[in-house]
């Protein structure tokens, strides 16, 4: 049975849980909570006696660390996508005036939801001084077992029961606050809140003097929504320094929900303030869109009632830190470089004694726990369990030998094949490149085209104007000549516009140039007729007449 233990670290807090697996059941073994000043190495040696964890292998948390978001290319070469994500991290620090080799960083990918064809990559980044600090607080604690240190945002997701198709939220209220959205089962987002925990704790602990009396504190905490009190029963006085934390933290949670590309089911709740009675009930009032409910492991939803499921709830950290040392989660996060010990099986690190310290009553005890003893002393004869042995360790020898040559044998024959595909790409895509250039050449030569023919048709249409115009003038003269009274004079006509005629007439008598007009009129000869007043200079009357050609 395969066994990791998990700690949490925060400002004063540590909080701690064993975790062991045996095929598909998962139990927490022992865990608990505990507050320290300064003698943090006595502490983990604490946690390690207790928890019987000596050689158990140890997951915790990072402190500090900076996420950045970076789109790239779906089809990218996966050989070619970390280099192109360094670059990526490499112009941003450049930006930042940071030194990139300064730091430490992994990453995790999901499918872009705005672009099909993009990855979207989730960059984290720890200083390397910080990251050197964390794992030296083990060593001086004389614990060599320490295998994993991880982004706490990406693993509390192992304990969320998350469905197919399901997106959910998990606000995991620690010393800061961390938002991650989980969208389709992957990872999709994370947002740092600078606020969290160590203000209500930080500001509990300025009257009351003590960190663990804080935490109390906020356990006997209920808020009520408002259908209930108006704050709720207020311990010694300490809501005011609950609810502004929760009320900005709730804010945060609902603008995320609400803004989130794809519609949010569930939004969990947990870490340290997720002690707080009524605490998923205040979120609810925030969040009418998505179920709000508090985090528990998945595993334990059919425990018994007799267990207190929120002592659990408290050190959910560190229960998701120790499961991803028994393998579960998102691979490829640990920041902790592993030695050659590290990748040896666990049977292989064993201690190895003889005969005479058994005879001493100093049996030897391997990694597991479990008495061993190997004897490797080839003079005389072999025993039944070192022929055994040697048979088991030769068999073992061989097939690594044989293993060897062929992933050798295998692994050229895939180089070969990748550089055919990566040959029979690149021609491909010079391939689609001539073709889009002989399209954007016949777009070109059919917008060409297509104003030439609006030319021509421009040209066209003038033409067919002029011949009607043509034989206008001629004929408009004709049917005047057929209708001007004697004593009317036209001294001009002019074609303005188009259609459009102006005649200028004279006559002696009003009602001469009245009977013209009138005919010009009814004969008719021009449409939307127009005369002017008649205006006399001496014996003569003038008169203008406009009208538009039939």
């Amino acid at each position: 049975m395969a066994s990791s233990l998990g700690i949490y670290l925060e400002n004063n807090i540590i909080k701690y849980a064993k975790v062991s697996k045996e095929q598909d059941t998962i139990k927490v073994e022992s865990f608990g909570i505990k507050f320290y000043d300064d003698d943090l190495q006595n502490e983990l040696k604490q946690i390690i006696n207790e928890t019987y964890s000596f050689k158990v292998p140890i997951s915790i948390n990072l402190s500090g660390e900076m996420y950045n978001y970076f789109d790239m290319f779906a089809l990218l070469n996966k050989k070619d996508l970390p280099k192109a994500i360094k670059t990526e991290f490499e112009m941003f620090c450049e930006d930042k005036e940071y030194n990139p080799n300064a730091f430490e960083s992994r990453y995790a990918l999901a499918s872009s939801i705005e672009d099909k064809e993009k990855l979207k990559v989730i960059h984290i980044s720890e200083n390397k001084i910080e990251l050197n600090k964390r794992e030296q607080e083990f060593e001086t604690a004389g614990l060599k077992n320490l295998k994993q240190v991880l982004p706490l945002p990406l693993v509390i997701s192992n304990i969320a029961n998350v469905k197919q198709k399901e997106n959910i939220v998990i606000v995991n209220i620690e010393d800061k606050t961390t938002i991650t959205t989980i969208l389709d089962e992957k990872i999709y987002d994370i947002k740092i809140l600078e606020m969290g925990s160590s203000d209500i704790l930080e500001a509990i602990n300025l009257k009351e003097n003590s960190y663990s009396k804080s935490y109390e504190i906020c356990k006997n905490t209920t808020i009520y929504t408002s259908g209930g009190q108006e704050l709720g029963e207020d311990t010694g006085g300490h809501i005011a320094d609950i609810m502004p934390v929760l009320y900005n933290i709730a804010t945060e949670v609902k603008n995320i929900v609400a803004e989130s590309f794809e519609r949010i089911n569930t939004v969990y709740i947990t870490g340290t303030i997720s002690v707080v009675n009524n605490i998923d009930l205040y979120f609810q009032e925030f969040i009418s869109d998505a179920t709000c409910k508090i985090l528990r492991p998945y595993f334990m939803e059919n425990v018994s009632r007799d267990i207190n499921i929120k002592d659990y709830i408290e050190v959910n950290s560190a229960i998701a830190l120790a499961m991803q040392g028994l393998g579960e989660g998102i691979h490829g996060i640990n920041f902790r470089k592993q030695t050659l010990q590290d990748k040896l099986p666990l049977w292989m690190t064993a201690d190895i004694g003889d005969k005479k310290n058994k005879k001493d009553g100093k049996e030897s005890k391997g990694s597991n726990g479990k008495n061993i003893n190997i004897n490797f002393n080839l003079k005389g004869k072999l025993d039944k369990t070192e022929s055994i042995l040697l048979r088991v360790a030769i068999a073992i020898v061989l097939f690594i030998v044989i293993f060897s040559v062929f992933s050798v044998s295998i692994q050229r024959q895939i180089n070969l094949k990748s550089q055919d595909i990566l040959s029979v790409n690149n021609d491909m895509q010079a391939q689609i490149n001539n073709v889009k250039s002989d399209i954007s050449k016949i777009n070109s030569k059919a917008s060409q085209y297509t104003s030439k023919i609006q030319e021509i048709e421009a040209i066209n249409e003038k033409i067919s104007e002029n011949n009607q115009l043509k034989n206008a003038i001629p004929n408009l003269l004709n049917q005047i000549m057929f209708i001007i009274p004697k004593t009317v004079q036209i001294t001009s006509i002019e074609n303005t516009t188009d259609k459009h005629i102006v005649i200028n007439a004279q006559s002696q008598k009003y009602e001469q140039l009245g009977i013209f007009i009138s005919k010009i009129k009814t004969e008719p000869i021009l449409t939307d007729v127009i005369a002017s007043s008649g205006v006399k200079q001496g014996d003569i009357v003038l008169v203008t007449i406009e009208g538009d050609l039939l």
